[in-house]
């Protein structure tokens, strides 16, 4: 598995995502990736499964420090005392001491960044999170956090795949030596029935979807979260990691359309 190096924590650059894993089939999933070797799980308050999620983790009896494990704030959390709230009740979910990676799961336009990433640095400081970091950040937003503020921000996590130009996000992250963090790699299953993606992966005795996460795991300082429920889907996913992709493959996914966003709530901000 290779990993990735930032703000002093080591991430898996495949980690399992858990958005809708929930109860006991929840738990049983992140038991199973863990026994077949996945070691970066990926939660959040929101997706209520910090539970099961962290009855798997504990169920898999794997030294803590061998495990990457990330959660995530909701956007109505940021300010200092909620965040601290927040954090407690993920930690305790989980039964854990402390997670990897903690994250502002999306911008509020109302909240003081400036607050709410000076809170998550002395509870790195405290040792509570390892790193921290945000997701669904525009480079706006990433400048502010970077640049104006100055906060270790180990991370960015976007929806990334072969359907969405991520290009301008990714362009300033490797620039700043800040990894991004796709989740939605495979478009939910979208590329399973893509001509293009069908091709590419005959051409490699693989599936579309292994194309699609190889094509991010090829990316300097990206990492993939798909989630998987079935033990097969999980070992498929581990199984991206021998295609290998020519530059035909490349440029046939690249000519693919790059608008389509899947996820974009009421409270997103403006991608442009």
């Amino acid at each position: 598995m290779q990993t990735i190096t930032t703000q002093g924590i080591t991430m898996p650059k495949l980690g399992l995502g858990t958005f809708k894993l929930t109860d006991a089939p929840g738990q049983a999933a992140v038991e199973s990736a863990l026994a077949m070797g996945y070691r970066h799980v990926d939660t959040a308050e929101m997706y209520g499964n910090e539970e099961p999620v962290g009855a798997g983790i504990a169920a898999a009896g794997l030294p803590r420090g061998d495990l990457h494990v990330t959660t995530k704030a909701w956007h109505d959390h940021l300010a200092p005392d909620a965040i601290r709230r927040a954090l407690d009740g993920s930690l305790g979910k989980l039964k854990l001491d402390y997670v990897d990676l903690y994250l502002v799961h999306w911008p509020s336009p109302d909240m003081d960044l400036g607050a709410t990433l000076t809170t998550l640095a002395r509870l790195q400081e405290e040792g509570r999170i390892r790193a921290l970091g945000v997701a669904n950040f525009t480079v706006a937003l990433l400048r502010q956090a970077i640049e104006e503020i100055g906060a270790p921000i180990a991370c960015n996590q976007v929806e990334y795949h072969v359907y969405l130009d991520q290009s301008a996000v990714l362009g300033y992250l490797q620039s700043k030596n800040v990894p991004l963090v796709a989740y939605c790699p495979i478009a939910r299953a979208i590329v399973a029935d893509d001509p293009v993606m069908v091709g590419i992966a005959a051409k490699h005795n693989a599936s579309p979807a292994q194309v699609a996460l190889k094509w991010l795991l090829d990316q300097d300082g990206v990492a993939a979260i798909p989630k998987a429920q079935r033990p097969q889907s999980q070992q498929a996913n581990l199984d991206a990691w021998t295609v290998t992709l020519d530059d035909d493959d490349r440029r046939a996914i690249a000519a693919l359309t790059k608008n389509r966003r899947l996820v974009d709530p009421a409270f997103a901000p403006d991608w442009d």
